[in-house]
């Protein structure tokens, strides 16, 4: 089965522009094109667009997707050096997904807190302490 440009971008969520760039910067093979110019995307290309899209969603440089690209093409003989590129890359992605995590805890706190202090306003006591407006300088 294949795909249009518009049919990809509905399954993938990527605008056309940004296939046409992937494509233009060889993060995805030269893609058929039938009656023309018409680019016609086959499943093996869904399947490859879901991993460029994974791994730019996870912080991977363009230039290092293309470094990954590049070792896929390569075949067997860059199995290990994919492999431990995936590897940083996955203990990168978790030290950020900690760190957000921790982000989060604070948002809630914050939250938490406001909800605390708009209560308070709204029941006409004192505001909790270190609700001021912040120092202006």
């Amino acid at each position: 089965m294949t795909y249009s440009i518009r049919e990809v971008a509905d399954r993938t969520g990527l605008p056309a522009s940004t296939l046409r760039y992937y494509e233009a910067e060889g993060l995805l093979g030269p893609v058929p094109r039938a009656g023309g110019s018409r680019r016609q995307y086959g499943e093996a290309d869904l399947e490859w667009l879901s991993v460029i899209a994974c791994l730019k969603n996870t912080g991977m440089p363009i230039q290092e997707i293309r470094r990954f690209v590049r070792l896929c093409d390569g075949g067997a003989a860059t199995l290990e050096q994919r492999r431990a590129m995936l590897l940083a890359h996955q203990a990168a992605t978790e030290q950020h997904i900690a760190q957000l995590r921790r982000e989060l805890k604070h948002i809630r706190a914050k939250v938490a807190y406001y909800q605390d202090a708009c209560d308070a306003a709204e029941a006409g006591k004192p505001l909790p302490v270190g609700c001021a407006v912040r120092a202006k300088r």
